[in-house]
């Protein structure tokens, strides 16, 4: 219980410093508006020159963005994953955007355990946790790895949850790098070498081949039910 204040007690500091920081420091302000902003223009070109303009330290300025997209859920990871790709090669982005992702996830899972769902809806929506609690509730051990295949689930918001249920670190950690993994390596390929409409015929293949992989799991679930019961 001690050491589960002194974590509060550290992300509280810090999300405070930040929130105040937000507030009263102009040029830190304009910064994050401006990487939300990013984001939300759902357009790739404009993050790709962001993280090339740090030059040398733009793989830190990558990792560091990826985490804060997670937090600050549910803005599209992707556009990072695309742009590492086109930046720094599809195998060292591909590392670069698994990694941060890794670290977002996470960050994501261990605020929601040190804080509880009340302060968790902060950063997400409450209707988003409600929609990943039906899941959950639904696949059982087995969800954050199919989570972690589909592309249309918010990756953040489910460790977020994650971190609200009785799962253990690791077990989700290690779900997360293999459910994680094919997408940011396909991601991270098409990535390189794609451009405008292209990829969005890309991402509507992995959808389909995502749906089709769940179809396969379920399919796998239910014959281990049916086996366990009889």
């Amino acid at each position: 219980m001690k050491t589960k204040r002194i974590q509060q007690l550290c992300l509280a500091i810090i999300i405070v410093g930040l929130v105040g920081a937000y507030f009263l420091a102009p040029p830190f302000n304009r910064g994050v508006n401006e990487i939300v902003k990013l984001f939300t223009g759902g357009d790739i070109t404009p993050i790709r020159n962001f993280i090339s303009a740090y030059g040398p330290y733009a793989m830190a300025v990558s990792f560091l963005l990826m985490m804060f997209q997670s937090v600050l859920a549910p803005l599209p990871a992707f556009l990072i994953t695309f742009a590492n790709a086109g930046l720094f090669g599809w195998w060292q982005g591909a590392i670069l955007s698994w990694s941060s992702a890794m670290a977002g996830a996470a960050l994501c899972f261990y605020i929601s355990r040190i804080f509880g769902r009340e302060v968790t809806e902060k950063f997400t929506t409450k209707i988003g946790l409600q929609e990943i609690d039906v899941f959950f509730d639904k696949y059982g051990t087995y969800s954050v790895l199919i989570a972690r295949l589909l592309p249309f689930i918010s990756f953040d918001i489910v460790s977020y949850a994650a971190g609200l249920t009785s799962m253990r670190f690791l077990p989700f950690f290690i779900a997360t790098g293999f459910g994680q993994l094919p997408a940011t390596i396909v991601y991270s390929y098409v990535g390189g070498m794609l451009t405008g409409g292209t990829r969005l015929f890309v991402t509507a293949l992995l959808v389909i081949f995502a749906i089709f992989f769940l179809i396969f799991m379920l399919r796998l679930m239910l014959k281990d039910r049916l086996t366990k019961r009889k």
